[in-house]
């Protein structure tokens, strides 16, 4: 089992990321408090988005021509990779004596990488299977339900104890998940799965796994209620037509078209119907009532491991789960590497960075100031090495376009030009991001051939535009204005950004270059779940973020297409809302390579984002913490992920 959110695109912090529990184990400061029986606002209907469908007998449907999809073991075929390789070039122990110098130099860093990303011997010999990896976020847990994944901290524990049917490689190529499926065949149209899931497989609580919990999920998912709120989790089962078990082990997919998204459209984490299915229909919002909180503190789970303890804002703790791997007394999986997985909340970075010197933590993502001169001295290396590796993420400042600030794009465009870039790059980033020029990675398939070049900073060009706008400074007291609605407003506003140190000098240099060209702006940092819920909520006027990318560009129409929720500043572009429908439905990839471009090329010319820094993964690990590889997506997120982790003796 591996790491697989059908998210696909997480915010991500500049220096933070975004259950209490209460059975046999579990720790929590307190009970939660009795409350009420909960009365939804209006009756609940499941599947209501779900357009009626006579679904064929099962006789019908083996009439069909159907070809078998990939159903694989991500690390063994990771494993596979590396045998293709070759043995490294430098061995565990000579990496380890090495001092990772990047970026003078990527000679130190490619050998520490080629050595410690070896996986552990297939029979398991050399590992620590007692072990507990500590990890470290710098978040809490927003939920430990699936269906309302919103931050990275969130998907965390999701990949670890959840279960999908679809999951995805380093490359971002699909397949059906071996340890939970049995077989895969799709219709030679294109347009029909059928999954037989593996009858060894039991949620936390003992009940067995079924296909009934897929469909119900799917319907759960596709549910349209006020108090319901899933985010990003309908873009892609919405583009399924329907979805039916036709007995325990069985479950249907049918597509409204066969769509070149398709297959990533299945892939999205299941819940146990058994949990739910009553419970939903008296709080939707599967929030407030006792019930809910109750399987909020204590979730029954099916991956590989289950929550066992957890304190709010301090962390979680998951547990290898013995039903995983054993079945009527008989193993069926590989066991889990780590007994434990101790994820760890520390919001400050530099306690972070000492607790991973002392080997409190031994995993941690590292910043500019973290890489150059907090861990280059035998205080790090003492317990720990570092590595760096290419990843799709870039950051922002998104503009809300409701505002009567940024509604005009001459005034984001002059946003965009007044920024110091170098200031931000050589100095708060030390010269190890690269600039940003739009939405996708200049190294990814789908960024145009002709794509923009870096902003350089012209405050001329960004006066005129302001000028054009119509902010000028009518009243002489040194602040742009203009008049709406009757009224003289100031063009002053302000800006959230996250309550850590890069957040803040990112956020204090846009204060200091908009002041040059007499925009007044307000910094306010801000805790991560109030962001969040800020910018769900529309209510800011900019604010500091950033994406990692998606397994396909179409699951960025969550983020620009018109009326989507997590359009976090509300743009709106009639023509790229048609091309991200034409993208989805073009099967040739380098067609879809061009449409993709397109969408690129038109939200660089209208800013809806002022695009800042790309970042790659820069990872801090302990020496003890082996089988580390990387993808776009970083050193967890796709599969093996962190099942391919291990702890070494040492």
């Amino acid at each position: 089992m591996q790491a697989q959110q059908r998210f696909g695109l997480f915010p991500v912090l500049v220096a933070a990321c975004l259950l209490a529990g209460m059975a046999a184990g579990c720790s929590s400061e307190s009970a939660p408090p009795k409350q009420a029986s909960v009365k939804p606002s209006q009756p609940f209907e499941l599947g209501n988005l779900v357009e009626p469908f006579d679904a064929p007998p099962m006789d019908e449907l083996d009439k069909l021509q159907w070809v078998d999809g990939p159903l694989i073991d991500s690390l063994e075929q990771l494993r596979s990779e590396k045998a293709e390789q070759g043995p490294p070039k430098t061995t565990v122990a000579e990496a380890l004596e090495l001092r990772n110098d990047f970026p003078r130099s990527r000679a130190a860093n490619d050998k520490i990488l080629d050595a410690m990303s070896q996986l552990a011997p297939a029979d398991g010999s050399g590992v620590d299977y007692d072990h507990t990896f500590v990890r470290h976020v710098a978040g809490d847990l927003n939920s430990t339900n699936p269906l309302f994944m919103s931050s990275i901290t969130d998907a965390e524990l999701s990949a670890l104890s959840g279960l999908y049917l679809i999951g995805f490689n380093r490359r971002f190529e699909y397949f059906a998940d071996k340890d939970v499926v049995k077989s895969w065949q799709r219709s030679t149209d294109n347009l029909v799965e059928r999954f037989v899931l593996r009858d060894d497989l039991t949620w936390s609580d003992g009940a067995p796994v079924t296909a009934e919990d897929v469909e119900f999920t799917y319907r759960l998912i596709m549910s349209d209620h006020p108090e319901l709120v899933i985010p990003s989790l309908q873009q892609g089962p919405d583009q399924l037509r329907y979805v039916k078990a036709y007995d325990d082990h069985t479950v249907v997919m049918w597509h409204k078209e066969p769509f070149a998204t398709r297959t990533g459209n299945m892939n999205w984490p299941i819940i146990p119907k058994h949990i739910y299915e009553k419970s939903i229909y008296e709080d939707p919002s599967m929030k407030r009532s006792a019930h809910h909180r109750k399987y909020e503190q204590q979730p029954v789970t099916a991956g590989p491991y289950e929550l066992v303890s957890r304190v709010r804002n301090q962390e979680f703790v998951v547990r290898r789960r013995e039903a995983w791997r054993l079945h009527d007394g008989q193993e069926v999986r590989r066991q889990p590497y780590f007994q434990e997985v101790r994820v760890k909340v520390i919001e400050d970075l530099n306690t972070a960075i000492l607790a991973l010197k002392a080997g409190d933590i031994q995993e941690m993502e590292l910043r500019p100031e973290h890489w150059e001169s907090l861990t280059d001295g035998e205080d790090f290396y003492r317990h720990n090495t570092k590595v760096m590796a290419p990843e799709w993420t870039e950051f922002h400042v998104i503009w809300n376009l409701k505002s009567p600030y940024f509604s005009d794009k001459r005034v984001r465009w002059a946003m965009t030009c007044a920024f110091d870039y170098d200031e931000l790059l050589n100095t708060i980033c030390r010269g190890l991001y690269e600039p940003s020029v739009g939405t996708f990675d200049p190294t990814a398939w789908m960024f145009p051939k002709n794509g923009p070049q870096p902003v350089k900073r012209d405050l001329d060009k960004a006066e005129d535009l302001l000028d054009e706008a119509g902010w000028t400074d009518s009243d002489g007291d040194g602040t742009r204005d203009k008049e709406i609605n009757g009224q003289l407003v100031p063009l002053e506003f302000q800006l959230m950004t996250y309550t850590t140190e890069t957040g803040i000098q990112v956020a204090t240099l846009w204060k200091e270059s908009l002041e040059q060209i007499g925009v007044a702006v307000n910094v306010k940092p801000t805790e991560f779940a109030v962001m969040q819920d800020k910018t769900l909520k529309h209510e800011f006027d900019a604010t500091f973020a950033g994406w990692g990318t998606g397994t396909d560009p179409d699951q960025q129409e969550n983020i620009f297409g018109t009326g989507f929720q997590r359009n976090y500043g509300q743009y709106s572009n009639p023509e790229v809302d048609k091309l991200f429908q034409q993208g989805r439905r073009e099967l040739d990839q380098a067609q879809r390579a061009e449409i993709y471009g397109k969408i690129h090329l038109l939200l660089w010319e209208d800013q809806p984002y002022t695009w800042l820094f790309r970042r790659n993964a820069f990872y801090g690990f302990n020496k003890k913490i082996r089988g580390y590889n990387f993808s776009p997506k970083g050193p967890f997120d796709f599969g093996p992920g962190i099942s391919a982790f291990y702890g070494a003796f040492q």
